[in-house]
C-alpha cells in the first residue's frame, strides 16, 4: 500500500460526463493544476461527502474504482452507478456533484493489482459497473502488447458504460465479446473456464452471482489460484467463530479494548480507545481501508479484500468486520 492510499485532499470536478443509462463519470483535477499521485489498474478512490468534523462511524464515504487513464497525471477519473437502493453515495453524485465543485478525496488505494504475465492470454470478465476497475487493465493489456479477452455482461447496451473505447482498444480483433441480456445474450462461464486452461490470469468484477459462479467454477477445476476479483458486495458470513468477548491489545498505545459480540473490533477501539488513530470507510469489508497489521492471535477473516493465501498469512486484518477466533490478539496499532 503506496504512502498516498491515507491521504486525504480536496480535488475540483472539471468534467461530469453521461457516459450509459444511469452511469455518470467525473474527472477531478487537483485546483493548483499539479500532478496527481500516480496510481495503476484496480486502484479506487474514497469519496467523503461528510464534513471532516462528523464522528468517523456516521461519515458518508464511497469508493470508487479509477477508470481513466493511468498515464494520464492530471485527472483521476470516476464512473458512478445511481443506486436509488443504496447507501446514498451515489445518488448524491447524480443529483449534487456539479462541475467546479470540490470534493474530498483519499486514496488511491489498491487490493485489486494486475500483473502483466508473458505467453499467456490476460482474461477479463465484467458484469455491469464492474467494468470500472478493469478497463484500465484492458489498457494496460493492449499496451504491453499481451494477449487478452474481455467477457463484458450488462442488462442492456445503453447501460453498459465505456463501449465504444472497449471497441476501439479490441481494434475489431474480437477479443471484446458483449452480453447484453435484453438481446438473450448470456456469459458462458463454464466455457470461460474451460478457454482459461492455459494457465492465464482471469480478472474479474461484477454482481455477487457472477463472481460466485465464477469462484466456484474456477474451484472445481482445480484453478482457483488463477482467478482475480474485487466485489462491490460484501460476503454474507454465519455466525462468528468465536461467539464470546476477545480481548485486542494495541501495541503501540498500549490499550487493552474489549470486543462483545455483535460489536467490531473498530467500534471497541473507537469507544475504548479514541486517541488511536484507525482509519475507515465502508465499514463492511469491501474495500480495505480499516486494514491493521495483526502481531499475536488467530483471526476469522469476514472481509472480501483479502485473497485465500493473504488470509492464510493472517498478517493483517479488517478490523471493520474480521474478529478474533481467540480470547486475545495483539494489533499494530
Amino acid at each position: 500500500m503506496s504512502y498516498f492510499s491515507d491521504v486525504e485532499r480536496d480535488l475540483v470536478v472539471a468534467a461530469r460526463t453521461v457516459l450509459a443509462d444511469g452511469i455518470v463519470a467525473l474527472d477531478l483535477v487537483a485546483h493548483n493544476g499539479r500532478d496527481l499521485p500516480a496510481w495503476e489498474p484496480g486502484s479506487h478512490v474514497d469519496l467523503i461527502f461528510s464534513d471532516a468534523r462528523v464522528p468517523a462511524a456516521e461519515r458518508v464515504e464511497r469508493q470508487y474504482s479509477l477508470c481513466g487513464d493511468a498515464a494520464d497525471r492530471s485527472t483521476w477519473r470516476v464512473a458512478v452507478l445511481r443506486e436509488d437502493e443504496g447507501r446514498g453515495g451515489s445518488v448524491r453524485v447524480h443529483e449534487e456533484v456539479q462541475v467546479g465543485q470540490r470534493l474530498r478525496v483519499r486514496g488511491p488505494r489498491n487490493h485489486f493489482a494486475y500483473e502483466i504475465v508473458p505467453a499467456v492470454t490476460h482474461r477479463f470478465v465484467a458484469g455491469g459497473i464492474g467494468i470500472t476497475p478493469l478497463l484500465g487493465m484492458v489498457r494496460a493489456a493492449a499496451r504491453a502488447g499481451a494477449e487478452w479477452t474481455l467477457d463484458y455482461a450488462g442488462r442492456s447496451l445503453s447501460t453498459m458504460a465505456f463501449v465504444d473505447e472497449l471497441r476501439a482498444l479490441d481494434g475489431g480483433a474480437g477479443r471484446v465479446r458483449l452480453y447484453p441480456a435484453d438481446s438473450g445474450a448470456r456469459l458462458d462461464v463454464a466455457g470461460l473456464v474451460d478457454a482459461a486452461s492455459d494457465g492465464g490470469p482471469v480478472y474479474a468484477c461484477g454482481p455477487a452471482r457472477l463472481i460466485a459462479a465464477l469462484e466456484d467454477g474456477f474451484e472445481a477445476a482445480g484453478r482457483a489460484a488463477a482467478l482475480h476479483v474485487e466485489r462491490f458486495e460484501a460476503i454474507e458470513y454465519g455466525e462468528p467463530v468465536w461467539p464470546d468477548p476477545f480481548e485486542v491489545e494495541l501495541a503501540l498505545s498500549g490499550d487493552i479494548v474489549t470486543v462483545q459480540p455483535g460489536q467490531s473490533v473498530l467500534e471497541a477501539i473507537e469507544e475504548q480507545s479514541p486517541t488511536t488513530m484507525v482509519l475507515s470507510s465502508c465499514r463492511r469489508g469491501t474495500c480495505g481501508t480499516c486494514e491493521v497489521p495483526v502481531l499475536e492471535g488467530e483471526i476469522e477473516h469476514r472481509d472480501s479484500v483479502l485473497t485465500p493465501l493473504e488470509r492464510e498469512q493472517s498478517a493483517v486484518m479488517m478490523v471493520c468486520v474480521s474478529r478474533a477466533a481467540c480470547p486475545r490478539i495483539v494489533l499494530d496499532a
